[in-house]
């Protein structure tokens, strides 16, 4: 009783929590896109979705194809990209979904050929949501591309969407219609929209969740105090997996004060990685962080994208949030939060698993690290402050 009476006292001091919802965990591809297909093609009246990446292949063409049939037939289908991570989609794919009746709208698509140098580039939509009929959700780090795309190898990507079906569709579906009407309205596109549905849900969920978002207006550091207060709160066990972990000093602070307190304090992060600059800057923070007891695993298997976290095996987080100043300070993101001693134990074992498909790091060898690793290290963390400051996202603390 002490440990959900603690939780609900979290739960009130930064986010809004709802009752009788139910939730489903998927990992990977292979649960979660027969998952949004199914949803897609029962739509009857409107369908959202939105991704920071929307890839050419094989597995997201199911995707594009249930878009497309639902478009035909009536349903109003609307899909947000980002002007960056979906840059390259193919022309005649786009036209293809124009031509079924799909609405596409890209977020901040790019202007001139500076914008790789231009900080300001760096605010993107990178949150992965779909909304359809107002009666289920999916929320998670799962962009619309192949789990082999674009590096092969011999186990899919590690990570995680959660299907929701329940009262908090009326939060997450006013959220992804009201997001659809600003990206319209800043690029002077009419909002065809027909009359406007009501969510709907089952009466039988028994979850307690809430839908958080960051942006740059009402919810800044909604994300980042949902993290904040749940390691201050962590009694037994943090388990973290994020696929760019590169937190303040706050995080930081609270990490090392939880393992100083008895609780096992455990990241999976990223062994291999599409960004070696950024893991460099990361691996500037793992040596204070593991002489403080936080044990460090890099995923092997394949690549890691999840961002999710478990703690005391009753509150689990998953969403599309980096624990990066990017995602902290500049991304538009959104993440649920789950009090439910079911999901959270089956997301656990998961992350459990994947943790046996690592490599912990040694302490005494980091502390050992040569000097060369150490100074370039802190070089590309210093850089990714300056590239921060630049965008103007704020103070990264």
């Amino acid at each position: 009783m002490a440990a959900r009476n603690r939780w609900r006292t979290f739960f009130f001091s930064g986010v809004e929590p709802v009752s009788g919802n139910r939730v489903r965990l998927l990992q990977n591809g292979a649960e979660f896109f027969p998952a949004l297909v199914a949803a897609i093609d029962a739509a009857h009246a409107e369908v959202h979705l939105e991704t920071y990446i929307f890839n050419a292949d094989p597995t997201t063409e199911t995707v594009r194809d249930a878009l497309m049939r639902a478009a035909r037939r009536g349903v109003q289908v609307r899909l947000l990209i980002d002007g960056v991570g979906s840059r390259e989609l193919d022309a005649g794919l786009l036209s293809e979904l124009k031509t079924a009746g799909v609405s596409v709208l890209a977020y901040r698509p790019l202007a001139g050929r500076g914008w790789r140098s231009n900080p300001k580039s760096l605010r993107r939509l990178h949150r992965k949501l779909a909304v359809i009929d107002a009666r289920i959700a999916f929320i998670g780090g799962m962009n619309i591309i192949d789990d082999f795309e674009p590096v092969r190898f011999d186990a899919p990507r590690l990570d995680f969407s959660v299907e929701v079906q329940g009262p908090l569709l009326a939060s997450i579906h006013q959220s992804a219609r009201r997001l659809w009407r600003l990206v319209a309205l800043t690029q002077l596109q009419p909002d065809r929209r027909k009359a406007v549905i009501e969510p709907s849900w089952p009466t039988d969920g028994h979850v307690r969740a809430a839908f958080v978002v960051r942006d740059n207006f009402a919810h800044r550091r909604d994300i980042e105090r949902v993290y904040l207060a749940a390691l201050a709160l962590a009694r037994e066990e943090i388990i973290l997996a994020n696929a760019y972990f590169l937190p303040g000093h706050r995080f930081r602070k609270l990490l090392k004060k939880a393992a100083a307190r008895g609780v096992r304090v455990q990241l999976l992060v990223q062994g291999h990685t599409d960004h070696p600059f950024f893991q460099a800057a990361a691996r500037a923070l793992y040596r204070d962080l593991l002489a403080a007891g936080v044990k460090i695993y890099e995923y092997q298997a394949s690549e890691l994208h999840a961002k999710v976290a478990v703690v005391d095996g009753h509150l689990a987080t998953v969403g599309s949030s980096n624990i990066d100043p990017f995602s902290l300070l500049l991304a538009r993101e959104a993440n649920l939060v789950v009090e439910d001693t079911d999901f959270a134990h089956d997301l656990q074992q998961r992350l459990h698993q994947a943790g046996t498909q690592s490599i912990a790091l040694d302490p005494a060898d980091w502390q050992r690290r040569p000097w060369p690793q150490r100074m370039l290290s802190w070089l590309a963390y210093g850089s990714v402050r300056l590239i921060v400051g630049l965008a103007g996202a704020g103070r990264w603390a």
